[in-house]
């Protein structure tokens, strides 16, 4: 993503903030970030892809900074998730996160709603697997039932500390008292036997955009590396290295990637690159992934 795309975001994400998402019009944006309407819509194919950019920003940077938490660590520690929920939601309010949830799920934009409920259902889905971690594989089968009360318990929590006095310190007390909670919860649903959702559910829950596999990331990052590598080889094509920034950009950040302009964008590196493999392989990619 060009720099200039981020001071964008980060712009507008306080733009939202002071003003309010659904009061806030394209053109408040483009004067407040400084910049032409065509550069707006070249970024952003809307309002909505802007926030859902924001979003997706924030919570990539989180995610990154959460898992780091656990680098070279005993990932069955609980006070390591403590540490991680306790990161997460300092994040939340850091970036005024909760404002904004709040205001697309009260709106009628049943895009950006299906947006945020996609993004707690991978909440859910990283706390169960975390719970495997600590809990154990014996206890797996309640353990989806147990990361959704959880959540509810956290998020419950935190509404109402949030309206006291020193947010920080009781962000604290509630992480420390909701996972006490919660692990007297595990023991006694597995000691019933009872079960609610069976964690196979979570895949017919979550979305089944392509862009989320594991496999395209990995295959979309390794043929974007040579190619940027292959066009700085030659001075003469290092401006051809701002469209492998957009179609990257499009592929990995816009909600709705625009066909057109990647297709486009594929075009006008096959003129300029003599050995076409690596583009080939890239719209191999986009073929079986994004571009039907």
């Amino acid at each position: 993503m060009s720099d200039r795309k981020q001071q964008v975001i980060k712009m507008a994400h306080q733009l939202f903030i002071e003003k309010g998402f659904q009061a806030t019009s394209i053109q408040d944006i483009i004067d407040y970030c400084g910049i032409a309407k065509g550069t707006f819509y070249n970024y952003f194919s809307s309002k909505n892809e802007l926030l859902i950019a924001i979003f997706t920003e924030a919570y990539t940077k989180m995610e990154k900074e959460r898992n780091k938490i656990l680098i070279g660590q005993d990932h069955s520690n609980i006070q390591l998730f403590i540490k991680q929920i306790e990161f997460q939601m300092y994040m939340n309010r850091k970036n005024k996160m909760v404002a904004l949830f709040e205001e697309v799920l009260v709106s009628h934009d049943e895009e950006l709603k299906q947006f945020i409920k996609e993004g707690q259902l991978r909440l859910v889905q990283w706390v169960y697997l975390r719970f495997i971690q600590l809990f154990g594989e014996e206890k797996k089968t309640y353990l989806l039932d147990c990361a959704i009360m959880f959540i509810g318990i956290l998020h419950q929590n935190i509404k109402y500390a949030d309206k006291r006095k020193n947010a920080d310190e009781e962000v604290h007390k509630v992480v420390h008292y909701s996972v006490n909670r919660i692990v007297k919860v595990v023991e006694e649903v597995a000691e019933s036997g009872e079960q609610l959702h069976e964690p196979s559910h979570l895949d017919s829950w979550l979305s089944k955009d392509k862009r989320a596999d594991q496999t395209f990331r990995l295959r979309l990052t390794e043929t974007i590396t040579s190619l940027r590598k292959r066009l700085k080889e030659d001075k003469d094509q290092v401006r051809y290295i701002e469209l492998i920034d957009f179609i990257q950009d499009e592929i990995s950040h816009s909600h709705h990637p625009r066909k057109m302009l990647i297709e486009s964008s594929l075009a006008s590196l096959k003129n300029v690159l003599s050995e076409k493999e690596l583009v080939e392989e890239l719209e191999n990619i986009l073929n079986t992934y994004i571009i039907k």
